[in-house]
């Protein structure tokens, strides 16, 4: 199943150390079969607040996204984005094929 990695930046100082990361990891993503669905995007807002940017990563399972953030590769960039950022990100397992809404109530009983 697709799990993806998420991260909402705000307040992001746009400096070498940034350009540094950007420049660096897509390399990262490669060995784990990562890919940006979205990357660096202004969300049109519909509801509620919200301030900064969207992240959104694919990866074919949960094992591969954990693998890549637990790289080395990843690991080595990781302070040039939260040194330079307020940010959270987090990892989840998507969906499967054909899940409905109402799929989420038979895990309630």
């Amino acid at each position: 199943m697709t799990a993806y990695a998420i991260a909402h930046l705000r307040d992001v100082q746009l400096n070498a150390e940034i350009v540094d990361y950007i420049k660096r990891i897509d390399e990262t993503l490669i060995p784990f079969g990562g890919r940006f669905l979205i990357h660096g995007v202004t969300p049109e807002v519909m509801e509620g607040p919200w301030e900064g940017d969207l992240v959104v990563i694919a990866f074919p399972d949960i094992a591969a996204a954990r693998g890549w953030y637990a790289s080395p590769g990843y690991q080595a960039i990781l302070a040039l984005r939260t040194e330079n950022s307020r940010s959270a990100a987090i990892i989840l397992d998507g969906v499967p094929d054909g899940y409905k809404a109402t799929d989420f109530l038979a895990k309630l009983a």
